[in-house]
Parts: C-alpha cells; structure tokens; sequence
C-alpha cells in the first residue's frame, strides 16, 4: 500500500510540470517516468527497501514521496538542458 501511496504522489507532483518549459529529456512523457520512479526509489530508499503494507501506510507515507519525485523530476529535467545545449553545440552536418 506504501507503494501505492508513494506513486500516486509522483503522479500528482507531475501534473505540476505543465508550468515548468518542456526541456524535459523525453518530453512529458519523461516527466512522468522521472516523478514516478523517484518517488517510488526514495520512498523505498528511506523505508530500507520494505514496503509499507496497509496498516502501516499513513499520510506521512504518501508525503514521504514527494522529495523523491522532485529529485526525479529534477533529474530528468537537467538532463534535458543538457542534451539540448549539447545539440546546440554541436554543427549540424549535411
């Protein structure tokens, strides 16, 4: 259930990139694996790789996500940045 909540809170800090300018590596669709899969890895960093089960999930086990999707977030996005000032960089060839 752990797993669940934590998830659901990468989903939701996703919808929040529609602000941010889309250099997200993948695009929106990047966005989305970036927040999901950080919130999931960190949740599961900080609980020592054991899944809360469903008596133990609490609110602060779905907020506990939300340091995870925005490094996630973050990460996908510089990586972004970086691959299109590396394009810029380079001469297009014919």
């Amino acid at each position: 259930m752990g797993l669940l909540a934590w998830v659901i809170m990468g989903l939701a800090i996703w919808h929040f990139t529609i602000w941010l300018p889309d250099r997200f590596w993948g695009g929106i669709v990047g966005a989305f694996v970036g927040a999901v899969v950080g919130a999931a890895l960190f949740g599961l960093i900080i609980h020592g790789f054991s899944i809360p089960g469903t008596n133990d999930t609490t609110i602060v086990t779905a907020l506990e996500g939300i340091p995870g999707a925005l490094i996630g977030v973050g990460l996908v996005y510089a990586e972004g940045v970086r691959r299109e000032r590396a394009a810029a960089a380079t001469p297009a060839t014919r």
